[in-house]
């Protein structure tokens, strides 16, 4: 489920420091970056310490750790949207990425437990 904010990554890269997270990112296209293989590999490589990251890719890291354990309960609804539309993308288009990035994020498989219900439910609707 680290997936499930990872791409929160692509777009919505916010600071941990405020109540929620941020809303700056929350009106990128995320089906252009889903949709441009160069861009989506520059942000997995950043979310795997394989390349550089841009600033909202830096903030994602940040804040990833805590999304995750808190069940994105800082998000707001878009968030959680486009955080699924990603984690779905990601395990439909790209496995292999999702396989090395739930390795990284999610290594004993509890974020993926804890959280498959949603994404199903998300696919679903």
């Amino acid at each position: 489920m680290k997936i499930y904010i990872l791409l929160f990554v692509l777009v919505t890269i916010t600071c941990v420091i405020a109540e929620d997270y941020t809303t700056k990112y929350d009106d990128m296209d995320i089906d252009r970056i889903l949709q441009n293989g160069r861009i989506l590999t520059n942000y997995i490589k950043c979310m795997l310490d394989e390349g550089p990251c841009t600033n909202e890719g830096r903030e994602l890291k940040k804040i990833l750790p805590d999304a995750l354990s808190t069940g994105c309960n800082k998000c707001n609804e878009k968030q959680k949207h486009t955080a699924n539309k990603v984690v779905n993308y990601l395990k439909t288009k790209r496995p292999k990425d999702w396989e090395r990035l739930s390795a990284k994020y999610d290594s004993t498989g509890e974020y993926k437990k804890r959280y498959e219900h949603v994404l199903q439910f998300a696919k679903n609707n």
